[in-house]
């Protein structure tokens, strides 16, 4: 398979080998570590969405190239995972190859989930404290903040089962950037993986859960008009 892909990088067998290994790794991390990485992978995504909804705000974009251009920005939020290293829920769904292949437990796959999970959100409740200090959303005359709690009234309105497949689809193409980075030697190789399935699914407009936590965080502390915004604590089961 080599000579079909090349002397420089992973070929999909070999990817697949390492996904495995990975997982069971992660499976078996100390609980402190487990919550300190995801912790960070929370404020890393949350950096993701803070560039974003920056270059979303500019009202002079035409559509397509605010969603591209969103898109490729909110990529600094995995690049920043898979290179800095931390535990993000959405990628660590891959945990399932390891116990389809039977090398770790279910129980060992759920501990993984909802540690990293929770720490997540906790990573991203801190971002959106930070940044709601740092004056941050008053740049554009205001339209930065505005724009996040437009991004968090519109994912409060949406259905539960088009947030659903909105997730799936999302996350699809999440694994996809982990599974491909995973093929690159070099930061680079590894950025360039990660930037286009990333930008596709910002641009297509689907939903990442943990982005959601950042997002819907923010709009709650920004949210002065309830009457005009609809958000609040009990909206962040939609993620």
């Amino acid at each position: 398979m080599k000579e079909l892909f090349g002397f420089n990088s992973f070929s999909p067998e070999e990817i697949a080998d390492r996904v495995e290994s990975v997982g069971v790794a992660k499976s078996r991390l100390p609980f402190l570590s487990l919550v300190m990485l995801g912790v960070l992978a929370g404020v890393f995504i949350g950096f993701g969405a803070m560039l974003f909804t920056l270059v979303t705000s500019d009202s002079t974009l035409s559509f397509a190239i605010s969603r591209i251009l969103g898109g490729i920005s909110f990529s600094l939020g995995l690049i920043l995972v898979v290179v800095a290293g931390a535990e993000l829920f959405t990628g660590n769904n891959l945990l399932a190859m390891a116990w389809a292949d039977g090398k770790i437990g279910i129980i060992e796959v759920l501990r993984n989930w909802v540690i990293v999970c929770f720490s997540n959100f906790a990573g991203a409740l801190l971002l959106a404290l930070l940044v709601v200090q740092s004056g941050h959303t008053g740049m554009n005359d205001g339209e930065v903040g505005k724009q996040y709690l437009e991004i968090a009234a519109a994912k409060c309105a949406i259905p539960f089962h088009t947030a659903f497949f909105s997730g799936v689809l999302c996350n699809m193409l999440v694994c996809l950037a982990v599974w491909m980075a995973m093929a690159g030697r070099s930061v680079m190789d590894k950025v360039i993986a990660i930037i286009f399935p990333i930008t596709a699914f910002v641009a297509a407009g689907f939903e990442h859960s943990v982005a959601n936590m950042y997002f819907l965080v923010m709009g709650i502390f920004l949210n002065s008009d309830p009457a005009q915004f609809d958000i609040s604590w009990g909206d962040l089961w939609i993620i």
